[in-house]
Order: C-alpha cells, then sequence, then structure tokens
C-alpha cells in the first residue's frame, strides 16, 4: 500500500508534464474502452432483437396425445414474409375464434376482421408508396410498440381477416418460444462476424491501449530506476508504476463508458444502414460492464510490468542509457507454421484440390489467421533491425543516423507501425468474407420468377395473375399422378404453356411449333430418367366445380433445345411442354403451380409482387433465388464489419499518432544534441522521416502479402467458387500507400525548431 500512495503522490506532484501525460493515457484508453464496448455490445443487440421475434411467435398448446387443445374454435394466424426491395415484410394474418387469447407483445388487442396493427416504418411506408396497401388490406387501429418489434425499421402488420378469407394458417392459443427460428444473424455467420471483429478491432485495440499504457517509456523507466537506486524493492517498483498506469487505465475505462452510452443512444436513433437497434438494446451487460473495467486496467497493468522490469533489474543500465539487447529470434516462430498452413491451402485450392473436410479446416484456418497476426506483430522489431543495419551502411548521412537508431531501438517499430500493420491485414480477411457473402447474395440471372399454388385459386384471379404489368411469360406446372402403392413410382413433370410464353420464361430456348407437345433438353443438365419417348402418364384434371377429368400425355419424340445457367429455371431437362389447348375448357392439373417471370430489376421485382397482393394479398409467393431474409442477414453482417473496419481505423491511426508522437517526444534529447553537434534541421526531419517509414513500410508489405494468402486461403476453404481476388489488391496497395505517405508527413514537425539545450543537462 506504501508503493502504491507512493505512486499516486508522484503523479500528483511531479510537475505539469507527468500529469499531462496522464490524462493523455487517460483519454487514449477512453477511446479504446468505447471501441470496445462497441464491439462487446453486438451480440447483445442480436440477442434482444431475436428475443422479441421469439417473444410474438404464436403456438397451440399440445396435449397429451400431441394435439393442439383447441384447435377448432382456436384464432388461426397465416404469416408471409415477402421481399420488399432487399428488406423483408412480414404480414401475419389473424382470424378470431370462438375464445379469445392474449394479444402478442406490442400489441394491446388483436385485430378484427377489416382491421390491422403495423409497425411504424410500414406505416411511413404506407404513405411513400399508396399501391402497398393491396398488401395490407384493411384500417388501420394503430401502431405496434417497440416490445413487438425486433428494430425501429422493421416491416411488419397484424391483419385481420375472417375464418373464410384465410387460406390455411395454423391454431393459436398463446405466444411466446424459448427461441426463433428466423435469427437476425445465423449461430455459424455470427461466429465468422466474431472471429473477424476480434482480428479487425480487438488485436489492435491490444496493441493501442498498450502504447497508451507506456506513453514517455523512457522517462518513466528512468524515474523508476532511480527510485530502486535508492533501495526501493524490484516489487515496489512495480507497484509505483502500476499506480499510474492502473489509475489512468481506471478512469478512461469509466470515460470510454460513459462515451459509449451517449455514442450509443445517438447512433441507435440515427441508424448504420441495414442495421438498427433500439437504445435499450445497446446497453452493456454486466459482465461486458466488467471486462472494460477491469480488462482494460489488467493490461495497463501488464504493459507497465513489462515496461518496468528492467528498470527495477538493472536501474543502472537504464540510467546511463545502456544499449537494447536485440530482438529474439524466436519471433519469427508464430509467423512461419502460420504462413505453412496458408500456403498449404492456397496451393490446394491452385491446383484443383480444395478441401472437403470442413471439421478439420474450421480448425487450422482460424489457428492459421491467429499465428500470422501475431507472426506479423513478433517479427517486425526482428526484420526491422535486420534492414537497418544493412540500410545503415549507406553513404548518406541522414538515412545512416535513421538506420543506426532503429538499429538500436528495434522495439520502436513495434510500437509505431504495429496497429497500422494489423489493421491492413485484417482489411485482407474482412474483404475474404465480404466475398463469400457477394457470392451468396449474388443474383446473376437475368430473370426473377414467382411461383404461386393454384389450389384455391379461380380462373379469373389466375388469368389476374398472368397479365400482371412486368410479367413476359408464364405457365402452369405440374406434376403426374403417381401410384402411392408402388415404391418408385415414374412420375414426370409437365410445363402448360404455349411458345410465346415459353420464350418470355426461357429465353434460351430453341425453336418449337405450336399445337403439339415436346420435350426440353438441357445438355448441361441430368435428363429425367422417367421421362422416355413414348412413354405414358395420366394427369388428374379439376374445374371449379369440382368435375374430374384425366388427361393422358404420351411423351413426344420431339425434342427442344434449351439453356440456363442460372438453374432458376422453371424448366429442367426431360420436362413435356403440353399446350393449354389440349385441356378442357376450365379444367386444370390438381396441385399445379403457376409461374410467372419478370426482369430481375429490383424495381420491376418490387412492382410485380405488388400487383400480385393487390390481386390476392394472402397469396404465397416463392421467389426462388431471392431469399430475403438471407438478403436482411447479409446486409446486417456487411454493416457490421464495416463498422469493425472504421473501429479499426480510428484504432489504428490513434496507436499511430500516439506512439510516434511520444517517440519523437523521447528522442528530443538525442535530436537536440546531433543539432547542437551541427546537424541541419533538413537532415533531422530527414532522418525522422525515415524511422517511421522504413519498419512502417517493411510490415506493410508483409501484411498485404500474408493478409492477400490468407484472405485466399479462407476463400479456399468457405467452398465458394472464388479463390482468388485480384481486384482487392490496387486498393490495399493505395491504402497502403497513403499510409506511408500520411506516416512520412505526420512525422515532419515531430522535429521542433528551438534547441533545448536543457533537455540533454546531466542528471
Amino acid at each position: 500500500m506504501t508503493e502504491l500512495l507512493l505512486g499516486l503522490r508522484l503523479l500528483v506532484g511531479s510537475g505539469r508534464g507527468n500529469r499531462v501525460r496522464f490524462f493523455l493515457m487517460a483519454g487514449g484508453s477512453a477511446v479504446g474502452v468505447c471501441c470496445l464496448a462497441m464491439v462487446l455490445a453486438i451480440p447483445g443487440i442480436l440477442a434482444a432483437q431475436d428475443g422479441r421475434k421469439a417473444a410474438r411467435e404464436g403456438e397451440c398448446s399440445v396435449g397429451e396425445r400431441q394435439l393442439c387443445i383447441g384447435a377448432d374454435k382456436a384464432p388461426h394466424e397465416l404469416s408471409l414474409t415477402d421481399p420488399y426491395g432487399s428488406r423483408p415484410m412480414t404480414r401475419v394474418f389473424h382470424s378470431p375464434g370462438s375464445f379469445a387469447i392474449d394479444p402478442p407483445p406490442g400489441l394491446s388487442e388483436l385485430p378484427a376482421p377489416g382491421e390491422m396493427f403495423v409497425s411504424p416504418r410500414l406505416h411511413e411506408e404506407l404513405k411513400k408508396e399508396p399501391g402497398l396497401a393491396q398488401l395490407v388490406p384493411g384500417r388501420e387501429r394503430g401502431l405496434i410498440s417497440p416490445q413487438g418489434l425486433a428494430h425501429p425499421d422493421e416491416l411488419y402488420a397484424y391483419i385481420g381477416v375472417t375464418r373464410g378469407q384465410l387460406k390455411g394458417g395454423d391454431p393459436v392459443t398463446s405466444y411466446g418460444w424459448p427461441y426463433t427460428s428466423h435469427e437476425t444473424v445465423e449461430p455459424s455467420t455470427l461466429d465468422i462476424v466474431r472471429f473477424t471483429l476480434c482480428g479487425v478491432v480487438l488485436l489492435p485495440l491490444a496493441v493501442y491501449l498498450s502504447v497508451c499504457a507506456r506513453l514517455s517509456a523512457a522517462a518513466r523507466a528512468r524515474r523508476l530506476a532511480a527510485l530502486r537506486l535508492v533501495g526501493l524493492s524490484k516489487k515496489g517498483v512495480q507497484r509505483v508504476n502500476a499506480a499510474e498506469t492502473v489509475a489512468a487505465a481506471l478512469l478512461g475505462a469509466v470515460l470510454g463508458l460513459g462515451v459509449y452510452a451517449v455514442a450509443n443512444q445517438l447512433i441507435s436513433r440515427v441508424g448504420l444502414p441495414g442495421f438498427r437497434w433500439y437504445p435499450s438494446d445497446g446497453s452493456l451487460s454486466l459482465s461486458d460492464t466488467l471486462v472494460c473495467l477491469i480488462g482494460c486496467p489488467a493490461l495497463a497493468w501488464f504493459a507497465g510490468a513489462v515496461g518496468a522490469r528492467k528498470a527495477a533489474a538493472n536501474p543502472l543500465a537504464v540510467r546511463r542509457s545502456a544499449v537494447e539487447k536485440p530482438p529474439a529470434k524466436w519471433g519469427l516462430l508464430p509467423l512461419l507454421p502460420g504462413l505453412g498452413i496458408v500456403a498449404g491451402y492456397c496451393v490446394a485450392g491452385a491446383t484443383g484440390h480444395a478441401p472437403r473436410d470442413t471439421s478439420i479446416s474450421s480448425i487450422l484456418m482460424p489457428l492459421a489467421v491467429v499465428l500470422v497476426g501475431v507472426g506479423l506483430v513478433l517479427s517486425l522489431p526482428i526484420l526491422s533491425r535486420s534492414l537497418s543495419r544493412r540500410a545503415a551502411r549507406t553513404s548518406s548521412l541522414s538515412l545512416g543516423l535513421a538506420m543506426r537508431r532503429n538499429e538500436m531501438e528495434a522495439g520502436g517499430a513495434l510500437r509505431v507501425a504495429t496497429g497500422l500493420v494489423l489493421l491492413v491485414y485484417a482489411a485482407s480477411l474482412v474483404q475474404g468474407v465480404l466475398i463469400e457473402l457477394d457470392q451468396v447474395s449474388k443474383n446473376t440471372s437475368p430473370v426473377q420468377s414467382y411461383m404461386l399454388s393454384l389450389d384455391g385459386v379461380t380462373q379469373d384471379r389466375q388469368r389476374a395473375f398472368e397479365t400482371v404489368p412486368g410479367v413476359r411469360g408464364h405457365g402452369m406446372v405440374a406434376s403426374s399422378w403417381k401410384d402411392r402403392k408402388a415404391e418408385f413410382p415414374p412420375v414426370i413433370r409437365a410445363v402448360i404453356a404455349t411458345c410465346s410464353q415459353l420464350r418470355g420464361m426461357v429465353p434460351e430456348i430453341g425453336r418449337c411449333a405450336d399445337g403439339r407437345p415436346f420435350r426440353v433438353v438441357n445438355p448441361r443438365e441430368t435428363y429425367d430418367e422417367d421421362s422416355k419417348p413414348g412413354a405414358i402418364f395420366p394427369f388428374h384434371l379439376r374445374n371449379e366445380r369440382g368435375a374430374e377429368r384425366v388427361l393422358t400425355v404420351r411423351v413426344p419424340k420431339q425434342q427442344v433445345i434449351f439453356g440456363d445457367e442460372s438453374g432458376l429455371s422453371t424448366l429442367s431437362s426431360g420436362n413435356v411442354v403440353v399446350p393449354p389447348s389440349f385441356l378442357p375448357d376450365g379444367f386444370r392439373p390438381e396441385g399445379a403451380d403457376l409461374t410467372l417471370v419478370s426482369s430481375s430489376a429490383p424495381q420491376t421485382v418490387r412492382a410485380v409482387l405488388d400487383d400480385i397482393g393487390g390481386i390476392d394479398p394472402i397469396a404465397k409467393v416463392q421467389t426462388p433465388g431471392v431469399v430475403v431474409t438471407a438478403l436482411q442477414q447479409i446486409t446486417v453482417v456487411k454493416t457490421i464489419l464495416a463498422m469493425g473496419m472504421v473501429l479499426g481505423l480510428i484504432i489504428g491511426v490513434a496507436a499511430y499518432l500516439v506512439a510516434a508522437t511520444d517517440r519523437a517526444v523521447e528522442r528530443r534529447p538525442q535530436v537536440t544534441a546531433l543539432s547542437l553537434l551541427g546537424a541541419r534541421p533538413r537532415t533531422l526531419r530527414a532522418v525522422q522521416v525515415a524511422q517511421v517509414v522504413l519498419p512502417l513500410a517493411v510490415g506493410l508489405v508483409l501484411a498485404v502479402v500474408a493478409g492477400k494468402a490468407a484472405e485466399s486461403s479462407y476463400l479456399v476453404t468457405g467452398g465458394g467458387d472464388v479463390f482468388w481476388d485480384g481486384a482487392g489488391v490496387p486498393l490495399l496497395l493505395a491504402c497502403a500507400l497513403g499510409v506511408v505517405a500520411v506516416a512520412a508527413f505526420g512525422s515532419l514537425p515531430l522535429v521542433g525548431r528551438r534547441i533545448d539545450p536543457e533537455l540533454i543537462r546531466r542528471d
């Protein structure tokens, strides 16, 4: 306790410069803790959104026989999720039963037939887009409160209908599930996001907090060495040093949490692209708060203890500025196996032997990323010292002085360049994740299809669907009757359409003649073995009055070639195209689906879905190739990663500024001595720039190479089609060159014009 009190007294009474350094340490820690709090809050935000989704999901109480109790008298609900642009819009159609149930969270009562409750965002969209009212028919009774919405931008509606209007639906007796089946981000994807954020934010953050904890490390080491020489024990020196570093880190942690609380209120109300949350969702849990309040001071204590170890063990060497020991070669140990694993995956991808065993890759790939990242940090002093020794042999005075200083203080490269080097390395990993997500979300097909079940749909409504503006082709798809008693009954699919309708759905189709059936064949697909020429298949037909007939279709010999690289076409190799004239008037196949095709332009897709909803708001529309919930999830993940990159950039730049400025201040005695010996200011500035630029340039080149290799190995193990991404290399190189230019320009003012001989006086 005595040493801790001594450290606090030295902090208060050791001059204005020491107090300024203390507040700078606290301010730097506050920035770091605020960034840390933002990263820790993301899982809590997602969990809160998923919790509200689970609380509003309807269920029916199940008895001993696994039957729903009161299903015949209970209210029924049908939930439909449709794409509204790139966002999902959920409509819950509710028909009341003979007994009332408690409303879901966010509603004071359930809507009666002809009424609806909508979310605030959907309320605004209804004002902007009048055609959207066709999808949510009814009189608006009120708004859904935040307790019933996952996030403020959610498009959600409860619509009251009668039992006769509700086709399908499930009985509901209560609301609330322990979990939701529609997570905001799937657990497997969330694990990837967490790991990526650790590389993008947490690793640079640890470096940054360590740099802040060691501000004016040389001056503090000399002061601690003086205390050791006057009789203070080694542990006492450690405690004195801990008093200042821990106090600054603790104050910074408290300030950082306060800054985060304010930032959470502001950002949650403004929102990020595709990702918004309620302010209460962003509140830190007790465990996250303790991590910030304990983790930051603990890291500061560890960094300070490492810095004070030399002053406690050999104070004379510190006071006399003895030459530092060269960095140990073991710093290369993590880098070599990490690059070995990465190179192995790259070779496997280049030779066409991409790994299939994802369980091994799920262990080796994160291990390689961590080893390469740690290896980059630990190898910087070794590489900087080796290159500086060779470059110091030049005849240039300024370059020779700079390289000799880097050779003597190889650890300075670690403090100055590590943050930005890790940022460039992490940027490559983020780019790999974004490439993989882009492969999943990209719709490369020029057309978009819509599938609707025709069960319960009248002929007039079917014709209305087929004439929706923007639809350029349509057809009915049905399967032949199959014998349920047979183990593997032969079945074929028939497409009822004219040639012009077929060309609207599949432009890449050969010549066909109307009035005759034919087979379609795609050379890139496996042909349906049941569809043999001459084979006969019955199709059961039914009209609106319930009359039944049987249509016998013989597989024709005539075939038409078609092509479809998207895999989203209605046709598949072996289908039989039947002209509509073969069907009796008013009859259509049982279990048939209507397929509509339009352009894949987002505005066209939105207009077609709106018009379909205007014809039948409760129609279930399937949109192959557009999984709107997956698109929403990918948008959230991209936003989180973009936020992580911004935080990583802030941390990396802050770490560089703090380390470079602190190093320049510590070197003022050497700069003053060189000035007194006759060195020109221009020479001193060139020395300062070279000292900063060389280790930074070496680290950035290594980070770009290792980062691109790690990105390629990640893509190889991801199972996608893209392994090598050359488009990102120019951007990374431009960023690296920009970082070097900014670092060089920022180093120029760090050499003062005024010569102060007091800086080199003997103590």
